[in-house]
């Protein structure tokens, strides 16, 4: 999402060695939309890996004449149809693997939405659907539509609010859960009293502690707790940290083989009940 142009000049922190870095490690999902505007910088990193990447977008946000926060929802069948013919065009592809509605639209009945959706499946400009920002309803009517393949929602330790309706529906219909912002959007990863003004000290220093014990930072072990959702839940959880640097890229990508204890768990989840 933050993936910009402005650091090209700096090795860590170059978008096209990022994605790189990335891609040479084995990570094989690439994640964007059209409103993060950086779709054709994307496009050319990985220009050349293609068959390396399974490249998910998104469409139904509209900026209100550049206002930060400031967003509309189009979900109609005519603007499916061109958010993705303008997403393939910047991103220089002929398929998107991963195709997600943003956010629901409460004036497009779904089905209409997904039905528009499926139709570029027909012809072969997408590969999969995904749904971003819906409720449990949503999901169920999308997928008597056509199926879905991905749900991302924002999931981690201090927001648990899927695990309420959403997790158990897309249990049941065998959707993958992409959990995006795992540490929090990086709250997590920062010093306690930055945590401890979003009433998450306790938890914060539960990290700490368990991350002293493996040798590895506090967000390395949210992010491992996201990992192991899988095992609790049933359900296939890919976690989906964001990043913009090649050095916090390698921290994340090693929280993948940080496996945490019972009770190091049980500890984690006490602490992030939740609300």
């Amino acid at each position: 999402m933050r993936l910009g142009r402005g650091n090209a000049g700096d090795a860590d922190r170059d978008p096209v060695a990022v994605v790189h870095a990335a891609l040479d490690a084995g990570i094989t999902m690439v994640d964007t939309a059209d409103a993060y505007r950086n779709e054709d910088l994307v496009g050319r990193t990985i220009r050349g890996r293609r068959d390396e990447v399974l490249l998910a977008s998104k469409f139904g946000l509209v900026w209100r004449d550049r206002v930060a926060g400031g967003f509309d929802v189009r979900a109609d069948p005519s603007y499916v149809r061109q958010a993705c013919e303008a997403s393939l065009r910047r991103l220089g592809v002929d398929v998107i693997d991963l195709y997600y509605l943003h956010h629901r639209s409460g004036e497009t009945p779904i089905e209409e939405t997904v039905g528009a959706m499926a139709g570029l499946v027909a012809q072969g400009k997408v590969r999969a659907l995904g749904l971003s920002n819906v409720t449990a309803e949503d999901l169920r009517r999308a997928h008597a539509v056509h199926p879905i393949a991905a749900l991302q929602e924002q999931w981690s330790l201090v927001e648990r609010d899927i695990e309420r309706e959403l997790l158990p529906v897309a249990a049941g219909l065998g959707t993958v859960v992409v959990a995006h912002s795992p540490t929090g959007h990086g709250l997590l990863h920062q010093a306690p009293a930055a945590a401890d003004e979003r009433g998450a000290s306790d938890l914060r220093a539960a990290l700490d502690e368990i991350g002293g014990v493996h040798g590895t930072g506090p967000g390395q072990v949210a992010l491992a707790w996201a990992h192991h959702r899988q095992e609790v839940h049933g359900v296939p959880v890919v976690p989906l940290p964001g990043t913009t640097s090649v050095r916090h890229l390698r921290s994340n990508i090693a929280a993948a083989d940080l496996g945490l204890a019972e009770d190091e768990l049980l500890r984690l989840d006490s602490l992030g009940a939740a609300r």
